[in-house]
């Protein structure tokens, strides 16, 4: 019997939430561990990462819920003009503290003039929030040179690419894809990228689904990165 698209839905939100639950276990696991310790101590200084640690989750959470009702109510998919500039800002101020706490350093890279895309704003944002959160998880697990990781746009022959980039030589089409297929059938899907879920990358794969966006690999500057092609507005611009 083939299946609706409504059963296939339902399949990729279960998918989802189990890579989700796995990723919960983490920052949970730490924000024990830190109030196991500040409690031992009767200190206050691990109450800034205990924090960054929940405020990660909890986005976690918002996010995956965001993916599944963008992909269960096309009547949400808003679809306007945005800045990309903005969108990337905010992504990463949403970002900054956890990317201190992993001593990742933040940049936003935005070379050159861009006018408007056509996206779901939030839903945008909230993709390039859960793909930057599990890569500044990976970082500091991985051979790379620097701990840094990029917010950056630049064009391409197909649009405009939005997406965020490091020195991981282990990013790969191959990985990705990899990570696609074994996402309900092991613990460590992106096993080359990050030894958690990667249910931040999953979750952004989701939300740009949802907007019929394509999540993929690519380079920039001869860094890595995941991002997406957005297509400029063709609204006219009064001169």
């Amino acid at each position: 019997m083939a299946r609706t698209q409504a059963d296939t839905s339902s399949i990729l939100s279960q998918q989802l939430l189990l890579s989700v639950a796995e990723q919960l276990k983490i920052p949970l696991l730490q924000i024990a561990r830190q109030a196991e310790h500040q409690l031992l101590t009767n200190t206050n200084v691990a109450a800034e990462t205990i924090q960054s640690t929940a405020d990660s989750a909890i986005q976690l959470i918002d996010n995956y819920v965001m993916g599944v009702r963008l992909s269960l109510d096309h009547a949400r998919l808003a679809i306007e003009p945005v800045s990309i500039s903005s969108v990337l800002y905010d992504a990463g101020q949403q970002l900054d503290s956890m990317a201190k706490s992993y001593g990742v350093d933040l940049q936003l890279n935005i070379a050159g003039r861009f006018g408007p895309v056509m996206a779901h704003r939030q839903g945008l944002q909230a993709a390039l929030v859960s793909l930057g959160a599990s890569l500044i998880e990976a970082l500091p697990a991985l051979e790379t040179s620097q701990l840094r990781l990029q917010l950056a746009t630049h064009r391409c022959r197909y649009g405009v690419v939005a997406g965020l980039y490091a020195d991981i030589p282990q990013l790969s089409n191959e990985t990705l894809q990899q990570g696609r297929r074994l996402q309900s059938k092991a613990r460590q899907p992106l096993a080359n990228l990050t030894q958690s879920s990667g249910a931040g990358v999953f979750v952004a794969d989701a939300i740009l689904q949802a907007m019929q966006l394509e999540l993929k690999v690519s380079r920039h500057h001869r860094l890595y990165g995941l991002g997406t092609v957005l297509q400029p507005s063709s609204q006219l611009q009064l001169v």
